[in-house]
């Protein structure tokens, strides 16, 4: 593997000196940049950086790649912790029964939304899942996306749902972003439960993560805790089985209402609890005093037309919030964490660098890869994003729509 140096870097941003935390508060609006800046890469980790003025005797140029990033801004890759990016089939004919008036839940108690996206998931080869979400990972990755987590649930039985998974660790396996899985059997509930939702419950933690668990095929456990979904008991049950069973929950909850999801998700030690779009005071304090990471997908609000999470309320009381783009055929066809971005500053009122830090480090740890990714740091993977020539970071969120990513670099 040859040695990179990225030298005339207009602006080297998301410095970190040492990271073992998520990023709370105040700590977000800081977005640590050197100007006129080099970065040294050695065996794909970031070996040193520093101002261009301290760069001659501190590097050996043999077998060495030289990129010049001037005009450009070198940080680190998004880190997108919440997809579902493997699936058969688009949803557009939903999208316009939105339009014409239709809820997703409408949509969903007529056979729509999940429950349609499974069933087209189930006829689909293997082969064909996997190469059509390489499309997709080769998409954000131009985008500037390097790491992601990617969930099962639209299998919904015990075989489609194993071919998720298996479908997800070949990802893992093909792609050069990093991949966390995650276990969402418990999405949906299939039409010949519906009369009994319980025994769907039994089939997910009897039937389907004993086999998960044995074969490894994934990191985490997540359910859909909402109305006309899974209940908090439900919930209870399946987070219980699934640290049982050696995985750590990252959870959706809140999303059309307040059940008390957070709560328990915060009681098994969730990594992150995700949506949030409706927060209450209890919500608030249950996170606040945990070590839970909250995720807003301002995507999903924007395409479904409903709430945005109320971020600066969080940020107000310490919580720790990550970005992602809950990518998916339904609610979010997107990848693009550039335009989590500008959402997050034009609809949620977070600055740019409360953004960036959302969207690189703290989604890093959301994923628990904190210590490895998310931040420009001494030891670090070396996955970047180096710009095009932009006038500053903050032209990031302003310019949405466009790509202003050249390069992203992963190892």
């Amino acid at each position: 593997m040859a040695n990179i140096l990225i030298k005339n870097i207009k602006g080297l941003g998301g410095i970190l000196k040492e990271n073992n935390t998520p990023l709370r508060g105040k700590e977000m609006a800081n977005f640590d940049t050197i100007s006129d800046a080099f970065l040294a890469i050695e065996d794909g980790e970031i070996s040193m950086y520093g101002p261009m003025s301290e760069l001659a005797g501190v590097i050996d140029w043999n077998n060495l790649e030289v990129i010049d990033a001037e005009g450009k801004y070198v940080l680190p890759a998004f880190c997108d912790s919440h997809t579902h990016i493997v699936f058969a089939k688009t949803r557009e004919d939903e999208f316009v029964d939105r339009i014409k008036g239709l809820s997703y839940e409408e949509i969903g108690k007529k056979g729509g939304g999940i429950l349609n996206s499974a069933r087209k998931l189930a006829d689909m080869p293997e082969e064909e899942l996997v190469a059509d979400a390489m499309k997709r990972l080769a998409l954000i990755k131009a985008h500037g996306t390097g790491a992601v987590e990617i969930k099962s649930g639209y299998g919904l039985s015990v075989a489609a749902e194993l071919k998720m998974l298996r479908v997800i660790k070949t990802l893992k396996a093909q792609s050069d972003l990093t991949i966390k899985a995650t276990f969402l059997g418990a999405h949906a509930f299939p039409m010949e439960y519906k009369e009994n939702q319980d025994a769907y419950v039994d089939l997910v933690i009897n039937e389907m993560l004993p086999i998960i668990a044995e074969e490894n095929l994934a990191d985490y456990i997540d359910v859909f805790c909402e109305r006309n979904y899974f209940t908090p008991e439900q919930l209870d049950r399946i987070l219980a089985a699934g640290v049982a069973a050696g995985l750590k929950p990252k959870i959706h909850v809140n999303q059309f209402s307040v059940l008390g999801g957070v709560g328990i998700g915060v009681k098994h030690g969730a990594v992150s609890v995700d949506h949030l779009e409706e927060l209450d005071d209890n919500d608030i304090n249950e996170l606040k005093n945990s070590k839970t990471i909250a995720t807003a997908l301002p995507s999903c609000s924007f395409f479904l037309n409903i709430p945005y999470s109320p971020v600066l309320k969080m940020l107000e009381n310490d919580i720790a919030v990550a970005l992602a783009t809950d990518y998916n055929p339904g609610s979010t066809p997107s990848g693009n964490m550039q335009f989590v971005n500008s959402l997050a500053c034009v609809k949620m009122r977070m600055t740019p660098n409360q953004a960036l830090n959302a969207t690189t480090i703290n989604g890093a740890h959301a994923m628990e890869m904190g210590s490895e990714l998310g931040s420009i740091t001494v030891g670090k993977k070396a996955n970047i994003i180096i710009t095009k020539e932009i006038p500053s970071l903050d032209y990031i969120p302003y310019s949405f729509g466009e790509n202003v990513v050249e390069q992203t670099l992963l190892f």
